[in-house]
This record gives C-alpha cells, structure tokens and sequence, in this order.
C-alpha cells in the first residue's frame, strides 16, 4: 500500500493542504494498511485541512474521517478555484463556505 498513494502537505497559518497521489488504482481492501499524514505529528491539529487529490469517493470519506479531529476539514474544487468545506468544529467557518487559495 506505501507504494500506491504518495501524500505531500502544503502548510500555511491557517490550514494544511493534504495532497495524494495514487499511483496506481487502489481498492477498499488498501484501507486497511492507509496511514495518512498525522496531524499531531506533524503539528498541524490546530489547522484546518483541505483534502486534493484524483480518487474514489470512499478514499474521501476515510481521510475525512481521519481528519475529523481538526479545526475543520474540505476538499479542493478546481472549479471554484477554492476547497468546500464539508465539516467543521469551529465558529467562524461552517460547512458550504469556500476557503479561496489564491
């Protein structure tokens, strides 16, 4: 499984992109051996995280969950040229709004 999904970060102050690269197709089953970037770890707990990446849905619904423990978690839209922010554990930004990446 190593060797079928590459992640790279991309910090700022506000919130981590989580970036994956599959480099070849994946299948439920390679969820099982998934270890995503860790947010303690890599100290990024207190951040929002934008999740990037061409996959299948279900590889969505798990880094979500696996994120869920962050400030707030959405996915990059390159159609609206921003990430949507589909869950969210604080006041400020709720599910729906946008987070521009200009």
């Amino acid at each position: 499984m190593i060797n079928k999904i590459d992640f790279r970060l991309v910090k700022n102050d506000r919130f981590v992109i989580v970036e994956f690269i599959l480099s070849e197709n994946i299948g439920p089953d390679d969820l099982k051996a998934l270890v995503p970037p860790n947010p303690i770890k890599e100290n990024f707990a207190q951040k929002g995280v934008i999740l990037s990446g061409k996959g299948p849905i279900w590889l969505y619904g798990f880094l979500i969950h696996y994120y869920h423990a962050t400030q707030w978690v959405a996915t990059y839209d390159p159609r609206l040229g921003g990430a949507v922010v589909v869950e969210s554990h604080v006041t400020d930004i709720s599910a729906g709004d946008i987070i521009s990446l200009d």
